[in-house]
């Protein structure tokens, strides 16, 4: 992983970012991370949240942050907030039925997960997810060792969900989207953009720091890790092309300031 301050920030008409732990700072959003959104938004990039949260927490973060829309439940949906019509709109991957179909084989599953992982629970905002099944491992549970987080892994991808672990819940659900499909179908829809091409990749940044996003990781050049990345070590299949120096949402404003420098610098005589 190279200094962020080797990313060229110049060229950069977009940014998405993970929340947990990448904005936030001991599961709070403080004035700095929110500012550099703002910031970023002022200048005219696009910015985007693409989080394992859920649907709940995406109607108000579309309607309320300085964001162009957000992506949930790990590429679940989209929303945004259509501002000339006052509405909040929603591109779902699934139809009601689907999904309806889905939350009852995923019962079976937390059933099994809390027998078979002691220590583990729900997350607390399970209740308002759409898609996804959110297992606690150290958010409002105290920590458990990297075996017991695995295991959950495995016990979700024994019932046939996709698994992934973020910095702290495992998020599981049926289905073979991700992050980065939804990314994908977004920019394509959204503001026509072809992920695809590789030059219209390039100007876009992406932000995160845990396993769940090694596809972003991966696919863009532009990828970034707040300093907490590190923490994964090993089990990093996919590291972000860069690094900030500073760690959660102190990292994720220090990426923005040389984002927006880099645009400024370019924009000189």
């Amino acid at each position: 992983m190279r200094p962020f301050r080797e990313l060229p920030a110049a060229g950069v008409t977009a940014v998405l970012t993970d929340i947990d732990d990448t904005l936030t700072t001991g599961g709070r959003l403080d004035a700095a991370a929110y500012g550099a959104l703002e910031a970023l938004q002022r200048a005219g990039l696009r910015v985007i949240p693409v989080t394992g949260r859920p649907a709940g927490w995406c109607d108000l973060i579309a309607r309320l942050w300085p964001v162009d829309g957000v992506i949930g439940e790990n590429g679940a949906f989209y929303m945004w907030h259509d501002r000339e019509r006052g509405r909040l709109r929603t591109r779902h991957l699934l139809e009601p039925a689907g999904r309806a179909a889905n939350a009852g084989r995923m019962a079976a599953v937390r059933e099994r997960i809390l027998r078979e992982v002691p220590g583990c629970a729900p997350a607390s905002d399970q209740f308002c997810r759409l898609y996804d099944l959110a297992i606690d491992f150290c958010e409002d549970v105290p920590p458990l060792p990297p075996a017991q987080v695995q295991r959950i892994v495995d016990l979700m991808e024994q019932a046939g969900m996709t698994a992934k672990i973020s910095s702290i819940h495992v998020n599981g659900w049926f289905g073979d989207y991700d992050k980065l499909s939804m990314a994908r179908l977004m920019m394509r829809e959204r503001y026509g953009v072809d992920l695809d091409d590789a030059a219209q990749r390039a100007r876009c940044v992406f932000a995160g720091d845990s396993p769940n996003d090694e596809p972003m990781f991966a696919y863009f050049p532009l990828s970034v890790g707040v300093a907490n990345v590190r923490e994964f070590g090993g089990r990093l299949q996919q590291a972000p092309r860069f690094v900030t120096d500073r760690p959660y949402g102190a990292g994720f404003a220090e990426l923005a300031r040389h984002i927006l420098d880099g645009q400024a610098g370019a924009r000189r005589p």
